[in-house]
């Protein structure tokens, strides 16, 4: 007799899940609040979705700064390349961009969900749109759950709600209350790939400038080196956010005893010493200018006056007035003009969230409860979390792909 499973949330995990275990002759069905599945897997990678990264397994495990010895076994179970064969498998052609980042070729996420959804229901699998409230158990073990008021038995659960990032998208937190009603610890979630608070008002002052090719380097208050690359960023009104931001912040994880800034090289093509012979032949050559328009050949005129603030330099001093002092100051501030970092924007405007549920009560190889018999957890709800490139998702992928192959065969 088939076991029935009831798995809770359609996102990526959920889908993934599903699919699995309905391959692996289990009875599934998959209760999801939102009217159609995968809503915030659609938007993912800015539609795009950044399905993996073509890594290997140490590259992998490099990528997840937190808790990535829980993530071994169901890593080497479901590899990156395992979900690549797998989707290509499916009809979705991939691509691998920079940094090893897999897309679809057609650069739509929906055909992602649209193949996923489309294996779920091959294996016998379905989605029904219910909001479930709670989880039903007998001693030691669930029994079922509760959706749209009614009670509904299965042999397990797969919690794949999510976690508390992009609430719009469904993701509220519910499986933190579900996981706490059967026993289980949650660490306190926190955004992780979210945008910066800088403590800088002239940020507000470059608000909406986009930097490209500069290289961004995040530090600790002892001055250590935590993350650095060349990228993308752009100001806002609250201070910095884009994909180098986004990617730096998730090194950031103790506002409460720690201090960062980051330092942005604005000319990382150009050494300190050719930077300066630069600014030494546009001094002379534009002699009487005054500094601010001297600068528009170098810069974005965006971002000119916090470069002058941070380097002491009125704006209105005329180019052949500066000193050497002066100059070797704005030098300075060009490769490193640092911007002091106050805390993380609210955790909905992260892309994911670090925190949930506590992984030392999770079985790694199954993904099975240690409290709870027939009680899994799959994907962003677990306290597992990773940089941009496609880690995140993988972790979904492959926590997804134990939770419902153990599940099934239970």
């Amino acid at each position: 007799m088939s076991r029935k499973i009831i798995i809770i949330g359609a996102g990526a995990a959920g889908l993934f899940a599903a699919g699995v275990a309905a391959h692996n002759g289990a009875d599934v069905i998959v209760f999801e609040k939102n009217a159609a599945p995968g809503k915030k897997l659609n938007i993912t990678g800015k539609g795009r979705c950044n399905i993996t990264n073509n890594c290997d397994f140490q590259e992998l495990i490099v990528n997840l700064p937190k808790n990535a010895r829980f993530m071994y076994s169901s890593f080497s179970a479901f590899s990156p390349q395992d979900m690549m064969a797998f989707l290509e498998e499916l009809g979705v052609p991939l691509k691998t961009e920079r940094g090893y980042r897999v897309f679809p070729e057609s650069d739509r996420a929906r055909d992602v969900t649209e193949a996923l959804v489309r294996y779920l229901k091959s294996g016998g699998a379905h989605i029904e749109q219910a909001e479930v409230t709670g989880i039903l158990t007998e001693p030691g073990s669930v029994c079922g759950v509760v959706a749209n008021g009614r009670e509904y038995r299965c042999d397990a659960v797969i919690v794949a709600t999510g976690g508390v990032s992009y609430p719009l998208t469904g993701s509220t937190g519910d499986g933190y209350e579900f996981a706490k009603s059967c026993g289980h610890k949650v660490v306190e979630p926190q955004g992780s790939l979210v945008p910066l608070v800088a403590e800088e008002k002239l940020c507000r002052s470059a608000q909406g400038l986009t930097l490209k090719n500069v290289t961004l380097t995040a530090y600790n208050q002892k001055g250590n080196v935590l993350f650095s690359e060349l990228g993308e960023m752009l100001f806002a009104h609250f201070g910095i956010t884009g994909p180098l931001v986004l990617s730096a912040s998730a090194h950031m994880r103790d506002f409460g005893n720690e201090k960062y800034h980051v330092c942005i090289d604005l000319k990382p093509g150009l050494s300190a010493e050719k930077l300066e012979e630069r600014l030494l032949r546009d001094i002379e050559e534009k002699k009487n200018k005054d500094m601010h328009n001297l600068l528009r050949g170098l810069l974005p005129s965006g971002i000119i006056p916090m470069v002058l603030n941070k380097a002491r330099i009125d704006g209105t001093v005329k180019a052949n007035s500066l000193t050497r002092e002066m100059r070797r100051a704005l030098r300075d501030t060009l490769k490193a003009l640092r911007i002091d970092i106050d805390g993380k924007r609210p955790i909905a405007e992260a892309i994911i969230t670090s925190g949930g549920v506590d992984v030392r009560e999770i079985n790694p190889k199954t993904m099975e409860s240690k409290i709870m018999s027939g009680l899994y957890f799959a994907g962003e709800v677990l306290d597992v979390d990773a940089y941009t490139g496609g880690f995140n998702l993988q972790i979904a992928w492959s926590s997804a792909y134990s939770a419902g192959t153990y599940a099934a065969q239970y």
